[in-house]
């Protein structure tokens, strides 16, 4: 993700995540933790091949363990894949960051994520009553203890959250990519589920 990303990303955010979507403020707080030798940051946008965001994910690292921030898919994207691929890419970012676990929060009626992050080998840790303001919603908090294994493995070609994608499906947009990679996605920045 780059700055210029930021405006379509809270157009999403906002369409995604009604009732506590990020502000602008606090995705250009995440971006500036992103670059730089001391980055502690990964974020990252997929794009539908006429160029528009129909996705983003973003990763924080902090003394060895990662925390997924948010991931971010359009409806007429989902069950295509890209949350897998998203969510394999920062898993990726964790082991470059030498994080030794993952944590994520994820809201309690949130069945397809939690059967997503569940596939990639994240267990039940607790619940953290009232997470998800101001709709006061829980959230399941979850642990990956060994990311390096689920990163390193080939991109899942199944569907995300046991769903297959609709006939009229639209076409994968770009997958997430490392920062050396063309640019297709950006990389660059709390937490939805």
């Amino acid at each position: 993700m780059r700055w210029w990303d930021i405006d379509p990303v809270l157009e999403l955010e906002r369409e995604l995540f009604p009732e506590d979507a990020w502000s602008a403020g606090m995705f250009w707080a995440e971006l500036a933790s992103a670059r730089g030798p001391d980055a502690t940051r990964r974020y990252l946008v997929a794009e539908a091949p006429d160029g528009s965001l129909v996705g983003y994910g973003g990763l924080a690292a902090v003394a060895g363990t990662g925390d997924i921030q948010t991931i971010g898919i359009l409806a007429a994207h989902r069950g295509t894949g890209l949350g897998s691929r998203l969510l394999r890419a920062l898993l990726r970012a964790a082991t470059d960051f030498e994080c030794g676990e993952v944590l994520l929060e994820v809201r309690v009626d949130n069945a397809p994520a939690q059967r997503l992050y569940e596939r990639f080998g994240f267990a039940p840790l607790g619940i953290r009553r009232g997470y998800y303001q101001p709709a006061n919603v829980d959230a399941l908090v979850m642990r990956l203890a060994d990311p390096e294994s689920y990163a390193a493995s080939a991109d899942d070609p199944a569907p995300d959250a046991g769903r297959g994608a609709p006939a009229d499906a639209p076409p994968n947009p770009s997958p997430p990519s490392s920062p050396h990679s063309p640019p297709t996605t950006h990389q660059g920045t709390n937490t939805h589920g």
